[in-house]
């Protein structure tokens, strides 16, 4: 599993990332109360502007992470948001997407890395 300083988590499964925001992200948020995914097949950059949600605190956008095609969608948290808060490392997963360069997921923190880079 990889991490992003925009909070997101990716796991890597043969060519395919699942990704999602993590723990801490989801509790800094608050109780989420509305998803707008990506439509499958959509091709994004790193740093586009891809899923909005909002909670009960604020609106905020996810990017795309890395650069390639989204491939699925969890429409599971668009209809139940709090899925995202109940379990976002599992159940509240965003999308799966194919990457146009898996070794772009290299350049990503681990989960060390993550957690001291929260811990600031």
């Amino acid at each position: 599993m990889k991490f992003t300083e925009e909070h997101e988590w990716l796991l890597l499964d043969g060519d395919e990332v699942t990704v999602g925001i993590t723990d801490h992200a989801a509790k800094q948020l608050g109780d989420l109360v509305f998803v707008e995914l990506p439509e499958a097949g959509a091709v994004v950059a790193k740093g586009d502007e891809i899923v909005t949600i909002e909670s009960v605190k604020a609106a905020s956008d996810i990017v795309a992470p890395l650069d390639g095609t989204i491939t699925e969608v969890n429409e599971a948290i668009v209809e139940d948001p709090a899925k995202v808060n109940e379990d976002p490392m599992e159940i509240g997963w965003f999308f799966k997407m194919t990457l146009n360069d898996a070794s772009d997921m290299d350049g990503l923190m681990d989960e060390d890395a993550y957690q001291e880079f929260i811990a600031d």
